[in-house]
């Protein structure tokens, strides 16, 4: 039989067109990626061994060493606004978390933008990438909100075990201060507890692998956000890996904020001689005594434990990706919500007296069940270094954290970028890694607010070096403590104590420690970015907060008006009758007692 060769041309290339559009339409979901968002608590910038850090994290390392670290990404300086804009790429202040719950003062309670929740107007990342046939699955703190309706099911998540508030107990289900009168548990949206023998981080990522082996038979991919508590207080870790750094703190944390200066310069993080600016609240080393000095070591000890049990556990669930061939379709992302964490509850009287009845507050088994350990402001100078500050605050020490990317396919590998970036970037950045578009300020028909941010593609595909413009503005404002960047300028204005409420204006490019004021030298400059400020205010609904607020007394009547009193009023009807048995007692015995009187 003779073949008319350009029929035959035609039919193979009708073949081939067929083979390309049934891969492409079979092949969708083996194409998007898996997405892993990995968010520790109160880490500070040198924390993770790739960015400078003592502590062993071999598996963020690797990460790192596989993507891309960043060395000048910002986030809120509290946990719920960062995890608030981590899910919808929308300014705290528009989602519904321009503040956190606890720190909220009488005058913001109630108003737009300040409910301490996130909002009906916002679609968050788990809805948009579920609604595009994802698996969604979260296991960690969650933070925005408790109640029917604000838990991860109302969010696009499809499976859950969230614990609902800033933090509790690492080891037992119980709260970890006054803040709180229980630990919130729950899961899929039902109130729960945690097995009776947890330890947070194990437990997160065994909640995850659960999930993952769940639906192991279906090709969907999968989104998978873990919330670890590490390292929030109390600082509470295996004896296993405090155990790894005995010893290691006896220089204490002036030297420590300094080494972990240099090695970040080394590794091209930050400028070398980048200066450390001087903190009232670090205390000096040498007027410790030896006692004092190994019982503050201690705290470090835990705290480097803590970060290295964290690591450990994400160590395996890198391993179950990679054993069950889908490592190589898996996008990681990990961040710290804020920098370290200054607060010490132990130096607070009410917080120290409740603490002392329920935790084991010293001693060489710190970090056990039962015990409460804190670092201070001193050792959060140091994990936070070089910059100043920390968490609650806007100086770098609270917004400047680590953050890797890996898993992009067509990234180089071992990339670092200092290019101005920011917690909003990420979810245009894993909607352009999955292929999903951004919904444009409308969402099934209903308008919603857009994302602000921008992809991060571009730049770790090496198609540019910057994601903001040198003349676009990016504003941040949390409890009185603000900000505006520009291009390597910063204009600060920080609340007591830390601040003097009053505007600065830095250089990061070649001060990243905040340690030189440019106000008085760069005038124009400083006016300018005043107003970008301002405008930044206006459109995104910040409110002041009222003259001498301080986040500390704040916290305390939040605890107070929300768990004393609800405590007081169920307790009430009791206490009414103890005392009528009491008065009925007393006037009874001075009854008998006059009979008895001549």
């Amino acid at each position: 039989m003779a073949f008319n060769i350009p029929h035959v041309g035609v039919l193979l290339l009708a073949c081939l067109v067929c083979s390309v559009c049934n891969s492409s339409s079979s092949g969708t979901n083996r194409r998007q990626p898996n997405i892993v968002v990995l968010v520790a608590d109160d880490w500070g910038f040198t924390d993770v061994g790739a960015f400078g850090s003592e502590i062993a994290t071999p598996n963020l390392d690797a990460l790192a060493h596989r993507g891309a670290k960043f060395s000048n990404f910002h986030v809120a300086a509290t946990c719920s606004p960062t995890r608030a804009m981590l899910l919808t790429g929308v300014d705290s202040h528009r989602n519904g978390v321009g503040n956190m719950p606890e720190t909220t003062p009488a005058s913001q309670e109630g108003k737009p933008g300040y409910g301490g929740v996130l909002n009906n107007n916002v679609v968050t990342l788990a809805t948009m990438l579920r609604d595009k046939g994802y698996h969604t699955y979260i296991a960690g703190k969650w933070h925005l909100g408790k109640n029917p309706g604000e838990l991860p099911g109302s969010r696009g998540f499809e499976k859950s075990f969230i614990q609902a508030d800033s933090g509790s107990d690492n080891w037992e289900n119980r709260t970890y201060m006054l803040l709180y009168d229980k630990a919130y548990w729950f899961e899929q949206d039902q109130e729960a507890s945690p097995p009776k023998d947890f330890y947070s981080s194990q437990f997160f990522v065994d909640k995850t692998l659960d999930y993952l082996a769940a639906d192991a038979k279906d090709a969907k991919p999968f989104f998978a956000y873990i919330g670890f508590q590490a390292n929030h207080i109390p600082l509470q870790a295996p004896r296993e890996f405090i155990d790894k750094y005995r010893g290691k703190y006896a220089d204490g944390w002036t030297a420590l904020r300094q080494a972990r200066r240099d090695r970040a310069a080394a590794l091209g993080l930050v400028p070398s001689g980048t200066m450390l600016a001087d903190l009232r609240s670090t205390q000096d080393w040498g007027q410790l005594s030896p006692a004092q000095q190994r019982e503050q070591a201690q705290h470090m000890e835990v705290y480097a434990g803590m970060a290295q049990a964290m690591d450990f556990h994400v160590g395996r669930l890198v391993a179950h990706l990679k054993a069950s061939g889908q490592y190589e379709n898996t996008v990681f992302v990990f961040l710290s919500d804020n920098g370290s964490d200054p607060a010490n509850p132990l130096k607070i009287a009410l917080s120290k007296a409740w603490l002392t009845m329920n935790y084991v507050t010293h001693g060489e088994g710190l970090g056990a069940k039962g015990t409460f350990s804190a670092n201070g402001p001193s050792w959060a100078s140091a994990t936070n270094s070089p910059f100043s500050g920390y968490k609650y605050f806007a100086s770098e020490g609270g917004l400047r954290v680590p953050l890797i990317i890996a898993g992009l396919p067509g990234m180089a590998q071992g990339q670092t970028t200092g290019a101005l970036t920011h917690v909003n970037d990420l979810v245009p950045t894993l909607l352009d890694a999955a292929g999903v578009a951004p919904h444009g300020g409308t969402y099934q028909g209903k308008p919603v607010e857009r994302t602000t941010g921008h992809s991060l593609l571009p730049l770790l595909m090496g198609r540019t070096d910057r994601v903001y413009g040198p003349e676009e503005p990016l504003g941040y404002e949390l409890a009185g403590s603000a900000a505006l960047f520009k291009g390597d300028y910063k204009l600060v204005k920080n609340i007591a104590p830390l601040g003097d409420g009053q505007w600065h204006l830095y250089d990061l490019s070649v001060d990243p420690g905040e340690t030189r004021d440019l106000k008085d030298i760069q005038l124009e400059r400083f006016n300018r970015m005043s107003e970008d400020y301002a405008k930044y205010a206006q459109d995104n609904g910040v409110l002041p907060v009222p003259e001498g607020f301080e986040l500390e007394s704040t916290a305390h009547r939040y605890a107070f008006w929300h768990y004393a009193v609800p405590k007081m009023k169920t307790a009430l009807p009791w206490i009414l009758l103890a005392l009528a048995l009491v008065v009925t007692g007393i006037v009874g015995l001075r009854r008998r007692t006059r009979a008895l009187v001549p």
